[in-house]
């Protein structure tokens, strides 16, 4: 059992945020305040939501998942949807996208016994699933306009061609979906050798045997591999069409970022 944190230690950990404001500091790297600020903001939001969780485990557990299911997936499509600025919809349909692969994977585990319909148990699992697919569709729409802005010449040509939208982008799409699936094929290659997950850790300081946590950290880490494979295609096939207007010709899309 993990021995339970001091507020004397926590108060220590000032230290971890000195290191890198030195850093910045000594190397001008103009980093100094936006480190202060993101760490005293990530601590703060981390202590809201230990008490915003531990009042939503004392619900039944279908209104406390519910709530805070539906504030992750909205958070999280808020937050993707920047990546995609230009794109008709693009807020609504990432909600829909994050919305279907949480209730897939979700039914999965529930179909499959490998976890009670308990707060303390489908939401951090299923903010793991969220989160990870939220980089994944934003990576993939950030990599989506680089791409159609950098073979914009190709794309015209083809269609000039009689290439259909979906044959000029067929390259691409194959491209943008690989581009967002490397980063998890590569994790789950040295999963449990360069590091230990998060998850699997966590379970073992809370006095979970070694082996019962493992069987845990497979599950999730299956589940946020297929959720990142389907959020990348799922949003890739979508939203590449609205780079091509009516008259199947490419489009002027904008290119800034909230």
């Amino acid at each position: 059992m993990a021995p339970e944190i001091s507020n004397l230690s926590m108060f220590f950990l000032i230290f971890f945020v000195l290191i890198p404001v030195s850093l910045s500091y000594i190397y001008a790297l103009g980093l100094s305040g936006s480190i202060v600020w993101s760490s005293f903001r990530g601590i703060v939001q981390l202590f809201l939501i230990g008490y915003v969780l531990t009042y939503l485990f004392s619900l039944s557990p279908p209104i406390g998942i519910s709530i805070m299911l539906a504030v992750m997936i909205a958070v999280a499509s808020l937050h993707a949807s920047k990546k995609g600025q230009g794109i008709p919809f693009v807020r609504v349909i990432i909600f829909g996208i994050i919305v279907g692969i949480a209730l897939l994977i979700l039914a999965m585990w529930l179909g499959f016994d490998m976890i009670d319909f308990q707060p303390d148990q489908v939401i951090p699992m299923s903010g793991m699933v969220i989160g990870n697919s939220m980089v994944a569709i934003g990576l993939a729409l950030e990599r989506m306009k680089s791409e159609f802005r950098e073979s914009r010449g190709k794309i015209v040509a083809a269609l000039a061609l009689g290439a259909q939208p979906q044959q000029a982008s067929t390259i691409l799409i194959r491209k943008i979906v690989k581009a967002a699936m490397i980063p998890n094929v590569d994790g789950l290659k040295t999963v449990g050798l360069v590091q230990l997950p998060g998850m699997m850790t966590g379970l073992i300081l809370g006095g979970v045997p070694p082996i019962e946590a493992i069987r845990y950290q497979i599950v999730i880490s299956l589940s946020i591999f297929t959720s990142v494979s389907l959020a990348a295609m799922v949003a890739t096939i979508i939203f590449y069409r609205f780079f091509f207007n009516k008259q199947m010709q490419l489009a002027e899309m904008k290119n800034d970022e909230a």
